[in-house]
């Protein structure tokens, strides 16, 4: 099957859709409502990838996503890491000193406090970044900003008055590429992530004896987060990126002591590392 057309959250300009862009450039890109639409268009074959934020460097993780990817039933083939450059949008015409207002999603509203405060501006909250721009842009409004991306100001032909306007310098998000089957590259092949969840028994020190074996068989772990489920507060889920293949001989036995001390181990996704790790870490 070739790749044809990339799903994402957000209308058109969002960071997702820069992402898309950026990381598979000879695709279409394909506006959803909400993740759980981005989900179906793979599934009902609308689409054939999805580009999917799962983190960012200031914000913290995406809220609800680590519930959406196990109930997916697709699978991370990739990852992409997208560099977070806001821009302050005004109508054609405006100058920065005629705002009075800017609207953006809550996170980049908080990514850009600093210019807000000091610019005077009150904040109006959106449900993303694109369709803010895309309100500003329907009001032609001199006095109405927005904070999106360069992206979404050539989409609704809004100017952009002030570049990387970002409190933080390195903001940045991690997104994940799922597909409708998976595509695990061979042992050895370059550096790789795995990715998985898991629960632990619930008996005393479960999650230090799960998580040993990692340690003890020299696994790098790079991610672990925990949340509940099931509306329960004792039900954890964990969420965990390991560098490796689950073939690797340290991985496997690391995943063979972790199904000894927990249950409901699934494995989402086994992809290369993306190149910006190497950067981070360097």
């Amino acid at each position: 099957m070739s790749d044809r057309i990339i799903a994402f959250q957000g209308a058109p300009g969002a960071y997702s859709d820069l992402a898309c862009r950026g990381a598979r450039p000879e695709l279409k890109t394909l506006p959803c409502a909400v993740f759980e639409d981005a989900f179906d268009a793979i599934r009902e074959g609308a689409a054939d990838l999805a580009m999917i934020p799962i983190e960012n460097s200031v914000a913290g993780r995406v809220a609800d996503i680590h519930h959406l990817l196990p109930e997916s039933r697709l699978h991370i083939i990739g990852e992409h890491f997208q560099r977070i450059d806001h821009h302050l949008l005004g109508v054609k015409g405006a100058g920065i000193g005629d705002l009075t207002h800017v609207h953006s999603h809550v996170h980049a509203l908080d990514q850009c406090r600093n210019l807000i405060r000091e610019l005077g501006m009150t904040p109006v909250m959106h449900a993303d970044t694109a369709g803010a721009a895309a309100d500003v842009a329907a009001r032609g409004d001199k006095t109405q900003g927005a904070i999106a991306s360069k992206l979404a100001a050539d989409i609704y032909g809004l100017a952009s008055l002030k570049a990387n306007i970002e409190d933080a310098d390195h903001n940045t998000t991690r997104f994940l590429v799922m597909a409708r089957e998976a595509r695990i590259p061979e042992p050895g092949s370059g550096p790789l992530i795995t990715t998985f969840v898991f629960r632990v028994r619930n008996v005393p020190a479960a999650l230090y004896k799960a998580l040993g074996g990692f340690a003890t068989n020299g696994v790098n772990m790079t991610k672990l987060e925990s949340y509940l489920i099931g509306g329960s507060f004792q039900a954890a889920q964990f969420y965990a990126d390991v560098e490796g293949h689950p073939e690797d001989r340290g991985l496997k036995l690391a995943l063979d002591e972790l199904a000894f001390f927990s249950h409901e181990v699934t494995i989402l996704g086994v992809y290369p590392a993306h190149p910006y790790r190497q950067r981070d870490r360097g």
